[in-house]
């Protein structure tokens, strides 16, 4: 039997195509409930078949399809105790977010009527009654009313339209028009809501609950008054919705459009029996796909029928899914005043007519950047970030995006880079571009920050106001033990009671040599008491190169060469990388490059990861990028060579205070011991016992 009907079912689709395709050009617009859907279809089926489009809309098809396929199969496994655990845990979900519901705050939805095509309209009255859209054959940004009743509406390219309607008149765009009569609702609706939400040019979300207290009256007479100023205001109408929540208000605004309301009661069960019979459609948030979904694996297509499946809903989908799913079987929407968020980005696009005429992209590439810049400096901002949106001819969708070491606002900067990550693609047939920016300059506090800026923790110091760090430890006299050693935990610095010092890292020694070296002298200093200047330290700080002829000590051969090995040891790193290319540092010989050690161009490589992101920082700089990749490296160089140069200065400091100290030492031993001879030996005993208090703090000339 079921055999028997599926085979008419079967041959009526392959009588009638266009039924199976499905397109984004529904009834559900307000002022299209008596659109004839099938002509529609049939229309938009046949002027689309072998285009681009068509192919890339069978393919969006075709994964829709096999995830319908793949969750039915999911479905299909669950056993009956999957299912009841399920649905226990929709029934658990479904009363914590019932204990949610507020009914206590009033919303309203304005809405203005097809404002693009009033706005026209308005402009030129000889429009009014006609059939009209506002874009061109490409695309349309809207129709008026008069057009909708031949199934004309938003984002319908203009060819279709013209063939649904052929006496359709079409109207370009005029954002700065639009902007205006916008601004003229926004000031009319401030006067209700000072904190309204503006969702678009032609849409907003106001809490009247406050304005329905203070002057007693109901939320449908403000909603009535609130149209009424904004039409005297700006000549345009609007439609309204009332509801306990944002959710439900956008709905009834919708309800009785054009230039009407609908007033839903904030009672629970008028808001269970309003969305009962609801189309899953029509709520904000379920578009094409996520309809066919609900509608083809659990035959879910009013939102009461949300709750009853919400078992398979919980097993199915993610837990945020499945929470949205039965909110809206429930009519839960958000009630609360949202708190402001800073900005995190800023973005246009366009779109045209298909082409890979260079120049004509370059010329739309130039309008956005100009764009683009004008709304940054508009709000005070630059950013970081810059992401070009490209969709071609097949519509195929790419993003490419570079991450800046500087803030940029500027149209030059933006079209520079931009340019180049459009180059990088081309040639290609394009039919949109977009351009967003991110990564502004903006803290939490709206305060305006740098990326290269050093916080006050990179300032403050110990033992030195002149910004270097120095050894935090106290030095003690020669009563100490010979083998304690201190430790910088910064420097991997080690400073015996001798006031010697040697830099290795204890990891790569034995424990044998370590032994034998804390009862032995490593002196760093030369003849004139200073660190040598070669002497390097790497970043890593894993092991630190010392000259060999600056190293005296007491350790036996074996060690001595075991240490030579280390201190000659070389490890690649940034460190390394940077190194080559010193100016105050000798050229590397062939015999060295032969050994395996980068050349200049393959470190600079070595810091890209992917080829794309700076392994050190983060930053995203595409191989096109070639003059700021090298900038780029420039500035870690400089970076690696700064801190080599305050390492050795603040070496070169600690080795003099060592030196001054000892001094300062024997000159109180030589004034304690001929003290103690005029004393007597009892008070001499009692005085060798202790140390003055200032052997425990590091003298310094400078000051804080």
């Amino acid at each position: 039997m079921e055999k028997a009907e599926a085979e008419p079912s079967a041959s009526a689709d392959s009588a009638r195509p266009w039924q199976s395709y499905t397109t984004v050009y529904t009834n559900a617009k307000a002022g299209m409930d008596g659109v004839d859907k099938e002509k529609v279809q049939r229309t938009v089926y046949e002027m689309s078949k072998g285009s681009k489009y068509f192919e890339n809309e069978e393919r969006k098809e075709a994964f829709i399809r096999q995830k319908i396929d793949n969750m039915r199969a999911r479905c299909a496994k669950l056993s009956a105790s999957d299912i009841s655990h399920y649905q226990m845990v929709a029934d658990k979900r479904i009363l914590e977010l019932e204990a949610t519901r507020d009914l206590s705050r009033i919303w309203l939805h304005v809405d203005m009527d097809a404002f693009y095509a009033a706005v026209e309209t308005l402009d030129n009255p000889s429009l009014r009654g006609r059939p009209m859209a506002v874009g061109g054959m490409s695309m349309i940004s809207t129709a008026n009313y008069e057009a909708r009743k031949f199934g004309v509406r938003a984002a319908m390219p203009g060819f279709i339209a013209r063939k649904l309607c052929p006496e359709l008149i079409f109207v370009p765009t005029d954002f700065k028009k639009y902007t205006y009569y916008s601004d003229l609702t926004r000031k009319v609706f401030q006067k209700y809501d000072p904190n309204f939400m503006a969702a678009s040019l032609d849409e907003a979300y106001l809490d009247i609950t406050e304005v329905c207290n203070e002057r007693d009256l109901t939320s449908g007479e403000i909603a009535e008054e609130l149209r009424t100023s904004v039409h005297e205001v700006t000549g345009l109408t609007c439609s309204a919705g009332v509801a306990p929540n944002r959710l439900l208000a956008k709905v009834c605004s919708d309800i009785n459009k054009p230039n009407g309301q609908f007033v839903l009661p904030s009672n629970r069960m008028a808001v269970m029996t309003f969305i009962s019979s609801l189309p899953i459609r029509k709520i904000g948030g379920i578009g094409k796909v996520t309809e066919h979904i609900l509608s083809g694996v659990f035959g879910i297509n009013t939102c009461e029928e949300m709750l009853q499946k919400g078992g398979f809903l919980c097993a199915l989908f993610s837990r945020s899914s499945a929470d949205f799913f039965l909110s809206v079987g429930l009519g839960l929407g958000k009630t609360d005043t949202p708190q402001v968020r800073f900005r995190k980005s800023i973005s246009n696009e366009r779109t045209f007519s298909a082409t890979d005429d260079t120049a004509l992209l370059y010329q739309k590439l130039a309008e956005l950047s100009e764009m683009l810049s004008i709304d940054m400096q508009k709000e005070g901002l630059s950013g970081r970030t810059l992401t070009l949106k490209l969709k071609t001819a097949s519509f195929e969708v790419r993003s490419r995006a570079v991450t800046m070491q500087k803030y940029i606002c500027s149209r030059e900067d933006i079209l520079n880079h931009a340019l180049k990550l459009l180059n990088a693609e081309l040639p290609l047939s394009l039919r949109l571009i977009g351009l967003r920016i991110s990564h502004f300059n903006e803290d939490k506090d709206g305060h305006l920050s740098d990326p290269t800026q050093k916080t006050l923790a990179n300032f403050i110091i110990s033992g030195d106001a002149s910004g270097k760090n120095v050894c935090e430890h106290s030095l003690l006299g020669s009563d100490t033990s010979d083998s304690h050693f201190m430790v910088d935990p910064e420097n991997d610095l080690s400073i015996d009671n001798h006031e010697t010092c040697h830099y290795v890292s204890e990891d790569l020694l034995d424990s044998n040599l370590l032994s034998d070296l804390d009862h032995c002298n490593f002196n760093l200093s030369n003849n004139s008491g200073k660190i040598d200047n070669n002497n390097e330290l790497p970043l890593n700080g894993s092991v630190a190169k010392v000259n060999a002829p600056n190293v005296v000590g007491c350790a036996p051969k074996s060690h001595q060469i075991k240490v030579s090995h280390l201190v000659e040891a070389d490890s690649f790193s940034f460190s390394e990388q940077c190194e080559s290319n010193r100016p105050d540092r000798a050229r590397r010989t062939n015999n060295d490059l032969d050994d395996g050690v980068p050349s200049s161009n393959q470190k600079e490589q070595f810091l890209w990861v992917n080829d794309y992101k700076c392994s050190l920082c983060g930053i995203e700089l595409p191989p096109n990028f070639v003059e700021e990749r090298q900038e780029h490296f420039d500035f870690h160089l400089a970076e690696k060579l700064q801190k080599e140069e305050s390492d050795n200065s603040r070496n070169l400091m600690l080795n003099q205070r060592f030196s001054q100290r000892d001094h300062t030492a024997s000159q109180r031993r030589h004034k304690r011991h001929k003290s103690s001879k005029k004393e007597g030996s009892k008070s001499s005993q009692k005085e060798s016992k202790h140390l003055p208090i200032d052997m425990f703090f590091v003298k310094s000339n400078q000051n804080f």
